[in-house]
């Protein structure tokens, strides 16, 4: 073990059950003792994201070793301690642990590893009155924690400090640190990578920006099954912008999707998408926005004027997109049917990572009208009972995070929109649809922008024949503000 004038070592007596030695000596008694791995559940999650960084070290060890022959202990306010520590813990494979205050919490842990020594650099006290005086007993460590495992997976934010990572290379662990900036695991690509190559091994989120995470084990079991959008990561709209073909199959008066078949949409979504390439500094994405259920002039047989294409109708345009990394938006046209009900009927797509929903409240109706009469609306309490539902599909099929796509043009079309329900599997986008003049549709988008929901996306409608004129590529980057995470094509 290392010695100098910032590190001493203390030695344990059998009667303390800590150690309480002379300072100076550089011989490690327990040089042959072996740390003892937590032996955890392939599904555990553990977040250590406590503010203060002495209380995440405790955790971090905690998460990572059932016992220890001793550990390293440095200040928590001394970095250059810190990373000598954490250099000099990986070596001996303990954990790495930062006193603050006395340093109990330090004994504590201690005494939980049945720690024979410990190291100290820097200026540490650690109290060890504060710890019970009976020993570890000697004998062989329980069943449950002397076993060996597959090592956590460790995520590091870009401010996780030193401590919790030398702990984790000491324990063997798989470190992985997020980028600058990303505070989603499911934003970086090297995560959801690193997750998915180490499934079934327990993770530890390490790091004061998991403390806002949502729902911790959801974001780890959906990164597990690999699936990244095609700039990585799978948080939709986290870095990413799309160039959608929007209509219904076989209907070229519906939009521009429907003009050419599967294969050919494809081609022309990448033709559009790259016309966007280098106009900002987030990647571009060709995609698809499918209109599945389109708003009928009569009734139909179930009587709700909204023609329900079969899920069959639909699948040769969701293969060709996934085939050629693109995210599909199934779009609902409901008349007098309701949301929910129309969404359910396409659960079996929308339970494919890729496979989006948007809703379109012109087309929701009541009881007593027909489609192009008047606009429609929808309730949010309406939209936040489709917003629940899929995102409890989500998280019961262990998939990654969707784009919850709302149309608008007028603040008439989603009524007390100040109520709509935010989830975290869910990407909430709202897409001004207003066709026109160019005035006329910057009046639209600032109008849509005035008291919506925080954190809510934004998306663009280019119309190929209503607009006067259509803007160009250039012109949809420069002249919309703030700039849109998805921009269609009708």
């Amino acid at each position: 073990m290392r010695s100098g004038p910032t590190s001493r070592v203390l030695l344990a007596l059998a009667a303390t059950g800590l150690l309480l030695g002379a300072a100076g000596c550089t011989a490690n008694p327990a040089a042959d003792a072996r740390p003892t791995l937590a032996k955890a559940a392939a599904d555990t999650v553990t977040v250590a994201a406590e503010s203060d960084a002495a209380e995440r070290s405790i955790r971090a060890s905690r998460a990572l070793f059932a016992s220890a022959p001793g550990a390293l202990v440095a200040p928590a306010d001394d970095p250059a301690a810190v990373r000598t520590a954490a250099s000099a813990a990986e070596r001996a494979h303990v954990p790495v642990l930062l006193a603050a205050k006395g340093g109990a919490a330090v004994a504590r842990e201690l005494h939980r590893l049945g720690a024979d020594w410990y190291q100290a650099e820097g200026d540490v006290t650690v109290d060890t009155d504060v710890v019970e005086r009976d020993a570890p007993d000697g004998g062989d460590a329980p069943e449950s924690t002397r076993a060996s495992r597959p090592a956590t997976v460790v995520v590091a934010d870009a401010s996780a400090d030193a401590a919790v990572v030398g702990s984790a290379k000491a324990a063997g662990a798989r470190v992985v640190v997020m980028p600058d900036g990303v505070t989603d695991p499911a934003a970086s690509s090297g995560v959801v990578r690193a997750l998915h190559e180490e499934s079934g091994h327990p993770t530890l989120l390490a790091g004061s920006a998991f403390e806002a995470l949502p729902d911790p084990e959801w974001t780890v079991r959906a990164a597990e099954n690999g699936w990244q959008l095609p700039h990585g990561g799978q948080r939709p709209f986290d870095g990413h912008r799309y160039v959608a073909l929007y209509g219904a199959p076989g209907a070229p008066a519906l939009g521009v999707l429907g003009e050419q078949d599967p294969a050919a949409t494809v081609r022309r979504a990448e033709s559009v998408a790259a016309s966007y390439k280098g106009l900002g500094d987030v990647p571009v994405t060709p995609a698809m926005e499918v209109i599945a259920t389109v708003a009928a002039g009569d009734a139909g047989a179930d009587g709700d004027y909204s023609t329900e294409l079969a899920p069959s109708t639909l699948e040769p345009y969701v293969d060709a997109a996934h085939d050629a990394g693109m995210p599909v938006i199934l779009d609902l046209q409901p008349g007098r049917a309701d949301f929910l009900s129309q969404a359910k009927r396409y659960e079996s797509l929308l339970s494919k990572p890729g496979v989006w929903l948007a809703l379109d409240p012109e087309w929701r109706l009541g009881h007593d009208q027909v489609p192009l009469k008047q606009i429609g609306s929808v309730r949010a309490s309406e939209v936040n009972e489709v917003s629940s539902w899929l995102s409890a599909l989500v998280k019961e099929k262990g998939l990654p995070p969707k784009a919850l796509v709302l149309h608008q043009f007028r603040l008439s079309m989603i009524q007390d929109r100040a109520s709509l329900e935010s989830h975290p599997e869910l990407d909430l986008l709202i897409h001004a649809d207003g066709q026109g003049s160019q005035p006329d549709k910057q009046a639209t988008w600032k109008a849509l922008h005035s008291g919506a929901p925080a954190g809510v996306h934004w998306g663009w409608k280019n119309f190929t024949d209503e607009d006067t004129p259509m803007l160009s590529p250039e012109e949809t980057m420069a002249d919309v503000s703030p700039t849109p995470s998805l921009v269609t094509y009708q």
